[in-house]
């Protein structure tokens, strides 16, 4: 007998059924419903192909133990690949993911218009050019942007930058393709407005 697990009411946006069914379903449902309170829609759409939800997993559970770059510098490279990709789902979720770990959300906020915005450092402007560079088809990175990054981070950090430009298209281009947008993480963090008296 196969039990069906309605895990939301799917929006019309997705391309792919949000829905799905079994005891695999059931334990994505319960964890990540623990750790992010809701059912992430990029489990729902990949727990239809387990090897690519096996895949994905493990893919997430080795980036997450990169901490050569520092955080603010991994938030500012994901968020302009999401933004360059146009990926409102990744937009949503990472700026809940990086404001839970400690990342000002004005410099996460102003990801779509970095370049006139006075909150970034050069060494954030740098991270953000690569980042762009790096996502746009076919790439336009220079050996002077590469220069410039190494004189301010390590190797490390910079093979650290580029496998996380790579990952986020990865997972920006899978969203996007298959209509997965915002599921209202960021909403989330926003303080509320005091009512007026």
């Amino acid at each position: 007998m196969t039990v069906t697990i309605e895990l939301a009411p799917a929006r019309n946006d997705a391309r792919i059924p949000l829905e799905t069914s079994g005891p695999l379903a059931w334990l994505l449902t319960r964890l990540s419903r623990r750790i992010y309170g809701k059912v992430l829609d990029p489990l729902r759409v990949a727990s239809h192909h387990r090897p690519v939800l096996v895949t994905s997993l493990l893919l997430e559970a080795g980036a997450g133990r990169w901490k050569k770059l520092p955080r603010q510098l991994q938030a500012l490279a994901v968020m302009t690949t999401a933004q360059e990709i146009g990926c409102s789902w990744c937009m949503d979720f990472g700026y809940w993911e990086y404001h839970h770990r400690g990342v000002e959300p004005r410099k996460l906020r102003d990801v779509p218009h970095w370049r006139e915005s006075p909150v970034y450092t050069p060494i954030e402007r740098a991270v953000m050019a690569y980042a762009e560079a790096a996502t746009a088809t076919p790439p336009t990175v220079t050996d002077e942007m590469v220069a410039d990054l190494r004189e301010q981070l390590t190797d490390a950090q910079v093979v650290e930058l580029a496998s996380l430009v790579a990952l986020e298209n990865h997972r920006s281009r899978i969203n996007a393709g298959l209509g997965l947008t915002s599921q209202g993480f960021k909403a989330e963090c926003e303080v509320p407005q005091p009512r007026a008296s």
